[in-house]
């Protein structure tokens, strides 16, 4: 999966709207939050994550370091 730029929220923008942010997961599925321009947060509908088909086993890590790797090729790309 790769992460689209206009998907990627600040931390701080998130903050201060967070409807926004909502809104944007409404459209688009999911949102990737970037704190000191870092991806740190994952903001995610509850049907895509039940897409995702996660059993009961796995933990909210698990789930966020299969997105991470999911856009690894896209998060090396905006660290240039």
């Amino acid at each position: 999966m790769l992460v689209n730029t206009e998907d990627l929220v600040s931390l701080t923008e998130a903050n201060q709207n967070f409807s926004k942010v909502i809104r944007k997961v409404d459209e688009k599925g999911s949102v990737l939050i970037m704190k000191n321009n870092n991806p740190r947060y994952v903001v995610i509908d509850f049907k895509r994550l039940e897409e995702l088909q996660v059993s009961g086993k796995d933990r909210m890590e698990t789930i966020a370091s299969k997105i991470l790797e999911d856009n690894l090729k896209a998060f090396k790309e905006l660290a240039k």
